[in-house]
């Protein structure tokens, strides 16, 4: 079991991507021992678990298989013994214009919400509801609530993610459990770094501060919702650059 002691443990999905990892450095510096969750990249999981002085565990699941996330969730009660913070932040994006779009990639896109979706319910049934306390982070998008051309079916799933927070957000009134949702704009990510200079050009012209946000941006924004704001409950924080106000 990793020695966690008192100190607060936080797992991150998707957490050796560009806003994964940063919430993980930033989720270590306010305390907390973090679990790194992946996919297929071990190595960078492993190289960030090593950047955070071992301060955490690794966790590899495929969060479209509920029995590898049921073992997930076994091996944070054996590591840790304990969950306090819940980061859904995994998530992918297929760009196609929805006349091209299989049935195949559309179910594969639904994936990455019913993945958060059942991942939070054994969190909570396991850590937080017996101990009447937690944060559940979904980490969402500003095409959620705007739109984006080619990308209906993973606007489709961001939204879903903030429909979610609002929804347990009522569920748990009372239960000292907050649940937020983070929706960042245009983040200097891998992802955003393929978009070509054209779209990115024009994407920059109509954001107020005239340049894409940090992945260290967002993960300021999820460290506060998991260490502090203990009077924000059910809220989608956006975190654009002023592209969209909510």
């Amino acid at each position: 079991m990793t020695d966690a002691g008192n100190r607060p443990v936080a797992v991150v999905t998707g957490g050796a991507g560009g806003i994964g990892s940063a919430c993980c450095r930033a989720l270590s510096g306010k305390g907390f021992t973090v679990g790194i969750h992946f996919r297929k990249s071990r190595e960078q999981a492993e190289a960030l678990l090593a950047e955070i002085n071992g301060d955490g565990f690794l966790l590899q699941a495929d969060l479209g298989d509920t029995g590898q996330i049921d073992a997930m969730v076994d091996q944070v009660k054996k590591e840790a013994g304990r969950l306090d913070v819940l980061v859904n932040n995994a998530g992918m994006s297929l760009n196609q214009p929805i006349y091209s779009m299989k049935i195949d990639d559309f179910d594969l896109q639904r994936t990455m919400a019913r993945g958060a979706w059942y991942l939070t319910k054994r969190v909570l049934r396991v850590f937080m509801i017996r101990r009447a306390q937690g944060r559940i982070i979904n980490i969402s998008s500003v095409v959620g609530h705007t739109g984006n051309a080619g990308q209906v079916a993973y606007t489709m799933e961001k939204a879903a993610m903030d429909a979610m927070t609002r929804s347990l957000a009522k569920e748990f009134a009372g239960r000292n459990i907050l649940v937020n949702s983070v929706a960042p704009g245009f983040i200097d990510t891998e992802m955003t770094g393929e978009l070509p200079e054209e779209v990115r050009d024009r994407i920059m012209a109509e954001i107020p501060l005239g340049r894409m946000g940090k992945a260290e941006e967002v993960a300021e924004v999820v460290a506060f919702l998991a260490s502090g704001a203990t009077y924000i409950q059910g809220s989608v924080i956006h975190v654009n650059g002023g592209l969209y106000g909510g």
